[in-house]
């Protein structure tokens, strides 16, 4: 019995060369589109999250964020900050937009107001809980510089270099 897969670099090519093609872009997260984060987050993930979550998600701004891919809601995040530490708490993209490197604009997003911070709002370390059955979220991931938490094996994180000018 023989089955027939394609190879990963085979896929990730054809991935990327199509994306040249199409849209892609980040949106803001307002009291009139979080309709769309939850409705995805309902598909991408297990767990549902309740009201107040996403409630407190459009109040953290710059943390969170829709990816559109052709002007559709495909994909978003959700961060929530605590002292010098932001934690991921949702980075997902629909399945059948994965490897367009839209996860990566919304974890560059995240990257970027980490390292935008100066002074006392600077931050240090940027956290992400993954499955540790996710292998391809892993290896995105450590791809990122993000390394297994100390004394963890599911929680990643990344030590946070700022590049905003000191007053």
């Amino acid at each position: 019995m023989t089955t027939t897969e394609t190879q990963p670099e085979a896929n990730s090519k054809l991935a990327a060369e199509k994306a040249k093609y199409f849209r892609k872009d980040l949106n803001d997260l307002t009291p009139n589109n979080v309709g769309q984060l939850k409705a995805l987050n309902n598909v991408i993930f297990p767990e549902k999250r309740n009201d107040s979550f996403y409630t407190d998600a459009i109040k953290s701004e710059q943390l969170s964020k829709l990816a559109l891919f052709n002007d559709v809601c495909v994909g978003g995040v959700v961060a929530t900050r605590e002292g010098k530490t932001i934690t991921i708490v949702t980075l997902g993209v629909l399945v059948a937009y994965r490897r367009l490197g839209l996860g990566t604009m919304l974890l560059d997003h995240i990257i970027a107001q980490c390292e935008a911070g100066k002074d006392k709002t600077a931050v240090s370390e940027l956290l992400i809980q993954v499955d540790k059955k996710e292998a391809g979220t892993i290896a995105f991931l450590q791809k990122r510089e993000f390394t297994p938490k100390e004394g963890s094996t599911d929680v990643f994180t990344r030590v946070i270099v700022s590049s905003a000018p000191t007053s």
